[in-house]
Formats: C-alpha cells, structure tokens, sequence
C-alpha cells in the first residue's frame, strides 16, 4: 500500500496512476488523515443480443413516403 501526502502526489499523480492500474493500493492523505483512494474502474462491456426485438417492432408498408404536411419544408 502507498500512503503519500497531497502535494507529493500533485507531483508524482502519473506513478501513482499507473501504481493504482497494477492493482496497489493508492491512499492520498492530507493533513495527516486518509482522504482519498485511487482504484481502477471495471467497466463490463455487455455483449449486444441480436435479434432480441424480433416481433416487437412494426414498421408500416409506407415508412419512407414522402409526409404530405412536409412539403414546404422540403423546398
């Protein structure tokens, strides 16, 4: 565990980014007590499921027909 004070770690924050990245634990301490914790995140990526909304979504014959309402703003 490194345990270091805030205006070291203003100057060392790239060692101790890539000291949290491998897994160490950061702790920035200011005023001799535990202030903060520098974790890495894990973000989980969910794999997309194809296919998942077959049957739930109607497109009408006519989806692409020009709207009759549009065409002043079709100029």
């Amino acid at each position: 565990m490194v345990q270091i004070g805030l205006d070291e770690a203003k100057t060392q924050f790239s060692d101790l980014f890539d000291a949290a990245m491998k897994g160490e634990q950061v702790v920035i301490k200011k005023n001799d007590s535990q202030m903060i914790q520098l974790v890495p995140l894990t973000i989980s990526h969910r794999a997309p499921k194809y296919g998942s909304a077959k049957g739930l979504i109607d497109i009408s014959d006519d989806f692409d027909a020009p709207i009759s309402n549009f065409d002043e703003y079709m100029r």
